[in-house]
């Protein structure tokens, strides 16, 4: 846990020279003690500089690649990541955990999903794939959907989707942003637990099942989440402010209470809303961790 490191500001054994390389909001932000901190980077404030330079430094101090999870929000922005912490020492970083949400989920289902019913091998579904299952499982359904306006497959999947990524449940998605369907909301529910059923039978699993399987294998086997805790001893999560409440849960497991996680993000912006990205896990981050090294990088 957070205790178990100390990370040392004296610059004589590093290969980089941190305080020449940023300036003071950076360099405060890139030597951060262990715990958890949260950064916040406006636009042209070298975000990605310290991110990069944050990995580099806790390398830098004796942490282990493998130690370390750094999370983004697209595959081009954490290889180019990796890249720069590359050039910056020579360490070999394949080592690292490095990606997006859903290549983490990916990766860690990949090892263990067998826990919650998946087979070696399983499929991840693209949006065709999605609907034509949808279609398969809704004509084999017994449900009524003819009487009564009722969402076509695509639709189906976007109800889902949002209910997945704010934990919130199908009535209230239905109620909030699809009250045309309140009236069908039980047979739409019904569709839900048949789709989820069907999923695992074929050994398919869709984009959001990804997160949604890989917070429940955690909060089902204690002893997977403990060695996770363990091996993820620093955890760095960019753009916080286009997390949705399923991937703030994920993370804040995975860190632990105690944890050493760092959350970079810009709370004037955000621009994952229609998926679901919850403003509040950047702005009530102090609130969740009561002593968090709040960093302002410019």
């Amino acid at each position: 846990m957070a205790r178990d490191y100390t990370l040392h500001g004296t610059p004589a054994p590093h290969r980089i020279d941190y305080r020449a390389e940023l300036n003071e909001q950076q360099f405060a932000a890139v030597t951060a003690p262990a715990g958890q901190s949260l950064v916040i980077a406006g636009a042209g404030s070298g975000k990605t500089r310290v991110l990069t330079y944050r990995v580099a430094y806790l390398l830098d101090n004796g942490i282990a690649p493998e130690n370390i999870l750094l999370v983004t929000f697209t595959n081009k922005a954490s290889r180019e990541m990796l890249d720069r912490v590359q050039n910056l020492l020579p360490i070999e970083t394949n080592r690292l955990w490095g990606g997006t949400f859903h290549s983490i989920g990916n990766r860690l289902l990949r090892k263990h999903g067998d826990r919650l019913g998946l087979r070696q091998g399983f499929s991840i579904m693209d949006r065709e794939d999605q609907k034509d299952l949808m279609e398969t499982v809704v004509t084999s359904s017994g449900v009524d959907t003819t009487t009564y306006r009722f969402p076509k497959p695509e639709v189906l999947g976007e109800i889902f989707s949002l209910a997945d990524n704010t934990s919130t449940s199908i009535a209230q998605v239905v109620k909030g942003k699809y009250p045309y369907f309140e009236r069908v909301v039980e047979g739409i529910e019904k569709l839900r637990e048949l789709y989820t059923a069907k999923k695992l039978e074929t050994n398919n699993v869709d984009f959001d099942d990804l997160l949604t399987m890989t917070l429940r294998l955690f909060r089902e086997n204690e002893d997977l989440l403990d060695r996770y805790r363990r091996t993820f001893r620093f955890i760095l999560v960019d753009e916080y402010q286009d997390t949705n409440l399923l991937q703030s849960e994920l993370i804040e497991l995975l860190a632990g209470p105690e944890g050493n996680l760092m959350v970079v993000g810009d709370d004037a912006q955000s621009i994952y809303s229609w998926r679901g990205a919850n403003l509040k896990n950047i702005l009530e981050f102090p609130q969740r961790y009561p002593r968090p090294g709040c960093t302002r990088s410019r």
